[in-house]
């Protein structure tokens, strides 16, 4: 893993961090164990439910499911960034919508 060094705003001495944390955070975060290729489907309901229960099985997340299964969404579109289809991004989008129905919260 490459490291860079950056500068520590407080503190104003050097530090070396990973500038490909968000490719580990993906590759080896255990909050949720997601189905293959979720975040690539077309259907933004499925996409919500498929993230509701791999949120309400785990034993490891620290929040509460809604919460697990909107932050990984909201994780994998900014991590994706300009990369992200613009078509895959409405439907993400969507699939944001859905989780609050699911949930009752909106």
């Amino acid at each position: 893993m490459q490291r860079v060094k950056t500068r520590d705003r407080n503190q104003g001495m050097a530090r070396q961090t990973d500038s490909k944390w968000s490719a580990r955070v993906t590759e080896t975060s255990n909050a949720l164990d997601l189905e293959e290729g979720v975040f690539t489907w077309k259907d933004p309901r499925k996409i919500a439910e498929s993230l509701r229960r791999s949120a309400e099985r785990s034993k490891r997340r620290k929040a509460s499911p809604y919460r697990s299964a909107l932050s990984m969404l909201v994780f994998y579109i900014n991590r994706a960034g300009r990369k992200l289809d613009p078509a895959q991004k409405r439907i993400l989008e969507q699939a944001k919508q859905e989780l609050k129905s699911l949930y009752d919260k909106g």
